[in-house]
């Protein structure tokens, strides 16, 4: 008698399985398989039925379907066709097909309309690009529930002092009001990521703080680059002197100032640290009003960082 074999399971989703579509590692896409985790994330959101809802990787409209059955319209971002075609088949002829749009293209390079949430299971390896994309939207949304892997989640909460406490700490909570909401297992996901995941909530704040960003983020960028050493040892990192240098010179030259005969970078960016009592201050213990008291001295002496 011929032996039976067992048939394998395949790892590609049930919904879409017929079309033999699998599941593109190179996009990061898991499929949030349980409905209980959707249903949570939309409750956490704060739904209205008179909201846009953008989603960012909608894959095959777990989340869409329902959101379309509470929400004005979703607009869902997908750069997998095959998943956006399957996306708009699995509407099609149905009274939530008017209240779908489909952009189909790279998020990070998309022109975004309005929006009043985004609510979306991130491609983790977009996740940091993501969320300043999304802060630096105008006009400002009323909130975002995304789902991130769990340890970029825990450094996007953590405070200063934290093990996990960086530059994307500091940065995302300057614009933005950050909570984590719940822990979810790679078992809710198919196919199972390799760790475990975890929903924030993001509050953008309203109004934006009065900080030019890119000003901001070039001092954060110089702070943690050693973020457990003295603010004093990293200015004096020859690149970073460098470059706070060439800026000051275009900085007098564009104000139509000739730069001190005197004039050596390292000095005054000593001397600005020790007057805001920073130079044995790191990083890793700062919080926002301390970077805010710090640019605002580096600016007031014509030192930037863009």
């Amino acid at each position: 008698m011929p032996k039976v074999t067992k048939e394998k399971k395949s790892r590609i989703h049930n919904d879409v399985q017929k079309q033999g579509i699998v599941f593109n590692k190179d996009f990061g896409q898991h499929i949030l398989k349980n409905p209980l985790v959707i249903t949570s994330m939309l409750e956490k959101a704060a739904l209205r039925a008179t909201d846009v809802v953008l989603e960012i990787g909608p894959g095959t409209g777990n989340m869409t379907v329902p959101m379309l059955e509470r929400a004005k319209k979703v607009i869902a971002c997908e750069i997998d066709t095959r998943l956006a075609a399957e996306l708009q088949k699995r509407v099609q002829a149905t009274p939530l097909q008017p209240k779908l749009q489909v952009l189909i293209g790279d998020f990070l390079k998309a022109e975004l309309p309005f929006f009043d949430l985004c609510i979306a299971n991130v491609p983790y390896q977009i996740s940091s690009p993501l969320i300043f994309k999304l802060l630096l939207h105008r006009p400002l949304f009323r909130c975002a529930v995304l789902m991130f892997q769990r340890e970029f989640a825990e450094r996007l909460v953590a405070k200063p002092g934290d093990k996990l406490y960086c530059r994307l700490s500091i940065n995302t909570q300057l614009l933005a009001r950050v909570d984590m909401l719940m822990k979810v297992g790679k078992n809710n996901f198919r196919p199972p990521p390799k760790v475990e995941s975890s929903v924030v909530r993001l509050e953008p704040k309203n109004p934006p703080p009065p900080v030019n960003f890119t000003e901001w983020d070039g001092l954060t960028r110089i702070a943690f680059l050693r973020k457990n050493k003295t603010l004093a040892a990293t200015f004096k990192v020859t690149s970073v002197l460098e470059m706070l240098e060439k800026n000051y010179k275009l900085y007098r030259s564009l104000r139509n100032e000739p730069v001190e005969d005197d004039f050596k970078m390292q000095n005054k960016v000593i001397a600005i640290l020790e007057d805001q009592d920073m130079a044995t201050k790191r990083a890793r213990s700062m919080d926002i009003d301390d970077f805010m008291r710090l640019l605002l001295a580096f600016n007031s002496a014509g030192i930037h960082f863009n």
